[in-house]
């Protein structure tokens, strides 16, 4: 049995254009954009959809959107989606990057959430 929800919508901007997408995105959504301190390519969209995180992500490929899934079990949800007609695309840390059917990307990733948060609004899988 694992735990899994949405985490996150990742706005996915070529590195040559993340500066000025989360620039945008900060400005149209009416909220303040701040540089991930841990990891250099992700800008934080800090409160732009309550629940869920906000992220512009500077990526080596085409302009895209894609989800993130958090989970406490990044193998066993990693199985399930792939059960359901996902391929695995490559591996990044923890991560899992997946494509779904109809060719979007979805990343699965260990918890990120506050456990009480997550715990409340996550969903159980056998």
């Amino acid at each position: 049995m694992h735990r899994t929800r949405v985490y996150a919508l990742l706005i996915d901007a070529p590195a040559a254009e993340a500066e000025r997408a989360a620039a945008f995105w900060s400005s149209a959504l009416g909220v303040p954009a701040e540089p991930d301190p841990d990891e250099d390519q992700f800008t934080i969209l800090h409160g732009a959809l309550p629940g869920l995180a906000a992220v512009v992500q500077a990526v080596d490929d085409a302009p895209r959107y894609h989800l993130d899934i958090e989970t406490d079990d990044v193998e066993a949800e990693t199985a399930r989606l792939l059960a359901l007609g996902a391929s695995e695309v490559a591996r990044w840390l923890e991560c899992r990057v997946l494509r779904a059917p109809g060719g979007h990307l979805l990343c699965v990733v260990p918890i990120h959430s506050d456990p009480e948060f997550f715990a409340a609004h996550s969903r159980v899988w056998p």
